[in-house]
């Protein structure tokens, strides 16, 4: 049903992830794929730390290692585990950069994320790590911020997935491209209303009243286009994608119609952008705010750098 079969969890083993921990069984269970938990240290950690004796630890003086050990034993223990293949990864280094090298060497193609907790992966999860997570990740990232609406139920060990109404956040750049096809896909496998919503920014009335002659004309201009835009997006979807064509705050106004219309998910396109003073790239603020906001998760779609077994995601590069 998804196009989903080897998801990533990362975690800090604290009671806090198990909101994600959730979706990836659920989503592995869906796909008959398999779950990665993974769990990233600032301490040398031995690579095959899950199958060393409990003896061999002692006799090098790692027993700080055994209640790590134990604690992802735990979670391997996770009843929504029972009937998914689940294998754990712990791992040293910064979190944002080994969940991506992650990605990639285990073939990921959905990473669950909490965004909510302390800053820090090894002691929990802070919103801050979460969306360097989804800046540098090479595939779709769920983003989950407890409590928000739950679209997963679980019934005697089976996942039920609850996808009534989907919400697109598009804004027609090439970075959405590949978060509308995913979108409409999840939208047609599981039968849920497609909402797709366009905000023109405030900016856009700000010109306008500056520069009354070009800026009037300017905004009227986007008003059709993007109208034209959503049209043919309905009439892709076979006419049952509901649009919405509003202006203000773009953060804003996703929140508030995910909100006002029940939206079970939000799916949006990410292009990431350098850092002002150099570094690791970050979201644009807009998207972030999305996520910290969202009465629902958000699925992060990065543009045009997703492989999947279904055509859900563009596989060709996109230029930003």
């Amino acid at each position: 049903m998804f196009p989903f079969r080897t998801i990533l969890f990362p975690t800090d083993l604290s009671a806090n992830s198990r909101a994600a921990l959730k979706y990836a069984a659920a989503f592995a269970q869906n796909g008959n794929g398999r779950v990665v938990l993974f769990n990233v240290q600032n301490s040398k950690v031995p690579a095959n730390l899950m199958s060393l004796p409990d003896e061999v630890l002692h006799e090098q003086n790692n027993q700080w290692l055994l209640p790590l050990k134990a604690e992802a034993q735990n979670f391997l223990a996770d009843p929504y585990f029972e009937n998914v293949e689940v294998e754990a990864a712990i791992v040293d280094g910064e979190p944002p950069a080994e969940i991506a090298r992650a990605t990639i060497e285990h073939q990921i193609d959905l990473v669950t994320v909490v965004a909510r907790g302390r800053k820090g992966l090894s002691r929990a999860f802070g919103v801050s790590i979460s969306e360097e997570i989804i800046a540098e990740s090479n595939c779709a990232v769920l983003a989950i911020r407890p409590p928000q609406r739950d679209f997963v139920d679980w019934h005697n060990g089976q996942a039920e997935f609850r996808l009534r109404r989907i919400l697109l956040a598009t804004n027609f750049r090439p970075s959405s491209v590949a978060a509308t096809s995913l979108a409409t896909q999840l939208a047609n496998h599981v039968g849920a209303e497609l909402h797709a919503v366009y905000v023109i920014g405030d900016y856009f009335q700000q010109i306008s009243a500056m520069f009354p002659e070009g800026g009037l004309a300017t905004l009227t201009k986007l008003r059709g286009y993007v109208e034209e835009r959503m049209a043919h997006l309905a009439r892709s979807d076979g006419s049952r994608a509901r649009t919405h064509v509003v202006e203000g705050r773009p953060y804003e106004e996703i929140v508030q119609i995910a909100a006002r219309t029940d939206i079970d998910l939000i799916v949006i396109g990410t292009a990431v952008h350098n850092s002002l003073f150099g570094g690791t790239p970050v979201l644009g603020s807009e998207i972030e705010r999305v996520i910290r906001n969202a009465p629902c998760p958000v699925l992060c779609v990065p543009a045009a750098r997703v492989l999947t077994p279904l055509p859900a995601f563009v596989t060709q590069a996109v230029p930003t």
